[in-house]
């Protein structure tokens, strides 16, 4: 289900799933990267307890690293698949380690919409709330331009070292 809905591939292959996920192209899985690839470095993923991401790092390197040297390599990862180890589903969802653009795209745009899909027919909840994202992020660029223009920007001034006004 992953590979379909994130990836757009239909069938497991090992090999491709470890690249799609070595974030670094480093040829190992960091605990980092594990989290990411379940979902927990997403904002949407803000309220799962510390103890629940510590658990499912814990159990995917004790599947998975070999080792015991705190990164999943790729020989590893293919050894263990390759015996039929899979990875825990912990109930977390899809995993969501894309940018914004790309979660949007995969776990909503192309769900509801299609390319044929005018502005005014994006009402949804997450249409509104993706936009409003968009539309912060433009004027909070507009503002940092405005200021950018500002020979000295008053408010990056230290109270201590501002004059007082005199009235």
């Amino acid at each position: 289900m992953h590979l379909a809905e994130e990836h757009h591939l239909d069938n497991f292959d090992a090999g491709a799933f470890f690249s799609l996920h070595d974030y670094d192209s480093s040829n190992g899985w960091t605990p980092e990267e594990v989290r990411r690839t379940y979902g927990l470095e997403d904002e949407s993923t803000k309220d799962v307890p510390a103890d629940k991401r510590e658990e499912v790092t814990r159990e995917v390197f004790k599947l998975f690293d070999e080792d015991h040297n705190g990164v999943i390599e790729r020989d590893e990862w293919l050894r263990r698949t390759g015996a039929g180890v899979r990875l825990p589903d912990f109930g977390l969802g899809p995993g969501h380690h894309g940018d914004d653009e790309y979660e949007y795209e995969i776990h909503h745009f192309e769900k509801f919409h299609d390319e044929n899909t005018k502005e005014e027919d994006l009402i949804h909840p997450e249409d509104i709330a993706h936009f409003a994202k968009h539309d912060r992020e433009d004027e909070e660029e507009e503002r940092l331009a405005l200021l950018d223009q500002q020979a000295i920007v008053d408010a990056n001034i230290p109270a201590m070292f501002r004059r007082k006004s005199r009235q």
